[in-house]
């Protein structure tokens, strides 16, 4: 069998983290990179005997996540966030790839199923690369929307991983702003201009494309909600780098 590490990044997560770190504790080891964090998120990681936990101030999402990959001690990783939960049906998918003698491919694409207002949604998931050999690939650095590039053939799984991005709305609005922000400026410092009427078009755009388009009108009350403040994260990140530049 293949060895695996599992990879995530913390800071102040004593409220999802044991969940998360529940369903990886079965790789065959555990790293944990945490940016100083001042509640529990270390004591409990530190119950869990393989995991490995690494003190390093943020560096930004995709160098983070790079640093931390950079200390597993097996070439397949699997990076997940402390808000995300691995199913027990993709664990044994995972599993069965592993007992392979020879893997040819270099990376797998997991489905993410959202869970927000304590629903779990049925459609509008999105899918990301964070099973892979680190031999061929990594992270990109950057600081926000960090993704991860290897080279060689990439496939998708079937079964799925929870994503409990959001503790409630009021947490999205929070995250919102700072993520926005950073947009921003990243983008204004490289030159990027937006104009008003684009900020707006964006905004109706966003919210025909995430309700009707990515089926969220199918998930009810959560879906729509989700779909208006979706689309308020593109309006706002816009009209936040129109502001800077005017």
């Amino acid at each position: 069998m293949h060895k695996i590490s599992a990879v995530i990044i913390t800071y102040n997560e004593e409220l999802r983290v044991r969940r998360t770190l529940e369903s990886v504790k079965w790789c065959d080891e555990i790293i944990v990179v945490d940016s100083c964090s001042t509640d529990k998120t270390v004591d409990i990681c530190n119950e869990y005997s393989n995991c490995k936990v690494y003190s390093q101030p943020f560096l930004g999402y995709g160098l983070q996540k790079k640093f931390a990959v950079d200390q597993a001690t097996n070439n397949w990783v699997i990076s997940i966030d402390a808000d995300e939960v691995m199913t027990d049906a993709l664990i044994k998918e995972i599993k069965m790839l592993l007992n392979k003698p020879v893997l040819s491919i270099s990376g797998f694409y997991i489905p993410l199923k959202l869970v927000f207002m304590n629903k779990e949604f049925k459609y509008g998931n999105v899918k990301k690369l964070c099973l892979f050999d680190k031999t061929k690939g990594n992270f990109d650095s950057q600081n926000l929307h960090e993704v991860v590039h290897v080279s060689g053939k990439t496939i998708k799984l079937r079964r799925k991983i929870l994503h409990y991005s959001y503790k409630d709305i009021h947490h999205y609005i929070s995250k919102m702003n700072d993520y926005t922000t950073i947009y921003a400026k990243e983008r204004s410092k490289n030159g990027k201009r937006v104009s008003r009427t684009m900020s707006i078009f964006r905004f109706s755009f966003e919210f025909t494309k995430q309700y009707f388009l990515e089926c969220n009108f199918l998930n009810g009350y959560a879906g729509f909600v989700w779909s208006i403040l979706s689309s308020s994260y593109v309006f706002v990140k816009l009209a936040k780098l129109h502001e800077i530049n005017s």
